[in-house]
């Protein structure tokens, strides 16, 4: 007796056993109970990022952390490029946190290194305005060498034009003429050598008497400084002398000015009366001696003279 099979139950077993299987490798695929969280972080890279593909590793000093999720120009800006980043959530991106361009070993394969984030430094939050957090980034190991060795070859260039242009045909020129002259000075140098020789000897036994002659010299300069000492204190007596002489004759000179104001007009009058007495005592002389007797008789009378009565 021959069992019956159904097929189509068999079939839909297959079918839902098959979707189960397909669920479970998705689910497990994408983490499953143990799914992780991100958070989303922007940087902003004023350099290529050639090199740099969607899902590249994000790496936190060397630990994987995320990945890359987004890569645009900046739409103000085409030196700009937006990154985007999706980070496990809980990882300590602080204020201090600088994204940085690295290459993973001989492939070139890039990914984005996060350095620094001090313990005491806060966590970096949205700034107003803003979607995400924006880490702050500097240029990679590539950038920075690009510009050294642009900035090497630029003063390269410089040094290479500056000889170049120290070696054109006029400084050559110049040059072999320079040398000429010094060659030809060498010779005439060697060539008076003994005359040479006998002039420096000179020189020297000249500065050998300029020693002694300095040497003889510092007495006689003793000696002028202390006649210079003495002529100083000379002169600050005569200064305190000619001040005294001034004083001095200020005060006669005040004395001069009351005599002549006050002593003078009185003696003035005196010699003015003596003068009148010296002519009256002279006239008394004259009298005298014409007439002696009048001192004790009186004065007579003058007789009339010829013509003239006398009076009754």
């Amino acid at each position: 007796m021959e069992s019956k099979v159904n097929f189509t139950l068999v079939g839909l077993f297959v079918v839902i056993l098959t979707a189960a299987l397909v669920a479970g490798i998705l689910w497990i695929a994408s983490g499953g109970a143990v799914r992780k969280h991100y958070d989303h972080y922007l940087a902003v890279e004023q350099e290529s990022v050639a090199g740099l593909n969607m899902n590249a590793a994000v790496k936190y000093n060397g630990v994987d952390v995320g990945r890359v999720v987004g890569i645009s120009l900046d739409p103000t800006d085409p030196a700009r490029v937006t990154l985007e980043f999706a980070i496990e959530h809980g990882t300590p991106v602080k204020t201090d946190t600088e994204a940085m361009l690295k290459s993973q070993g001989l492939t070139g394969i890039a990914y984005v290194e996060l350095t620094g984030g001090t313990a005491s430094a806060p966590l970096l939050h949205a700034a107003p305005g803003q979607r995400y957090p924006v880490i702050t980034t500097r240029p990679s190991l590539g950038a920075r060498l690009e510009n050294v060795m642009t900035t090497a070859l630029a003063k390269l260039d410089s040094t290479t034009n500056t000889v170049n242009e120290l070696l054109s045909p006029e400084n050559l020129a110049a040059i072999k003429t320079t040398l000429a002259n010094v060659s030809a000075v060498s010779q005439t140098i060697a060539a008076r050598r003994q005359t040479l020789d006998a002039g420096i000897a000179s020189a020297a036994k000249t500065f050998d008497n300029a020693a002694r002659a300095t040497n003889d010299l510092a007495p006689l300069l003793e000696r002028i400084g202390r006649s210079a000492d003495a002529l100083e204190k000379l002169g600050n007596e005569a200064a305190q002398a000619s001040a005294l002489a001034g004083r001095t004759v200020d005060s006669v000179g005040g004395d001069v000015k009351r005599f002549t104001a006050d002593t003078l007009p009185e003696v003035q009058r005196l010699l003015g009366e003596m003068t009148v007495l010296a002519t009256s005592l002279r006239r008394l002389s004259e009298r005298i001696e014409g007439s002696p007797g009048s001192l004790l008789v009186g004065r007579r009378p003058v007789p009339p003279g010829p013509g003239e009565k006398e009076a009754e």
